[in-house]
């Protein structure tokens, strides 16, 4: 069994969760099985992560680049997050966990974004941790997105262009009021972050495990959470034995 130092802790754990698909392949069966899979392991890291006191856990669960996937596959996926809002309310509500979203949610179908939007004002007042969900989510769209924002309030005489800094343009992105992540996970054993969180990331810890999402278990994460405690977090500095 994993101990953990409960006083070091990662505020904010983001996750890119890789390989529903491959496991279902795997085991004969159609890349929705994966997917439906893979929902219960969200669910299991949720409880694990509100249990030893994450505050913020951040899951990549639909990129911009995820609408070029096969329309049946879309269409699943769409359902199957529905479901599982449904379904975690209850939960969510009883354990104090607030719902978030970044991303492009317009593009989301109309059931979809009721659903999204009916929960997040039903958990608003929630405390004990954040849940947020990237959905039709792309690091480089943030960006851009930010920078257009700033340079129409330049253009409007809102703002100086010397009165660009990093905080004004971290205000400006999807996650404004979030911290930065201590703690990226990825499954499925791919070495490159896909798009997520580009401008968030820069001093965030890594952890890169080739278990596939819908096999990440709670004993998985917890020993994920322990080798974070026994890194140092420099920023960019010599270290405390320099």
């Amino acid at each position: 069994m994993t101990t953990l130092n409960s006083h070091n802790i990662p505020r904010h754990v983001a996750i890119i969760m890789d390989g529903n698909g491959r496991w279902a392949r795997q085991k004969g069966f159609g890349r929705v099985f994966g997917h439906e899979k893979g929902a219960e392991t969200v669910r299991d890291v949720v409880t694990a992560s509100r249990e030893i006191g994450v505050r913020w856990l951040t899951l990549y669960a639909f990129s911009e680049e995820n609408w070029k996937r096969p329309q049946h596959e879309i269409q699943a996926l769409m359902k199957l997050l529905r479901r599982f809002l449904k379904r975690e309310l209850d939960e969510m509500q009883e354990n104090g966990i607030k719902l978030n979203t970044i991303g492009r949610i317009e593009k989301l179908p109309a059931a979809t974004q009721e659903i999204l939007l009916h929960t997040i004002q039903k958990t608003r007042e929630n405390q004990d941790m954040v849940l947020t969900l990237a959905l039709s989510y792309g690091g480089r769209q943030e960006i851009i997105d930010a920078v257009q924002a700033i340079a129409r309030k330049v253009a409007n005489h809102e703002l100086d262009s010397s009165d660009i800094t990093e905080t004004l343009i971290s205000n400006a992105l999807y996650t404004q009021g979030m911290p930065d992540p201590d703690f990226l996970i990825r499954t499925s054993g791919e070495y490159r972050i896909s798009n997520f969180l580009l401008w968030q990331l820069s001093y965030t810890e890594l952890y890169i495990t080739p278990t596939l999402w819908p096999d990440f278990t709670k004993a998985e994460y917890l020993r994920a959470i322990s080798e974070y405690q026994h890194r140092e977090r420099r920023f960019g500095s010599t270290g405390t034995g320099q």
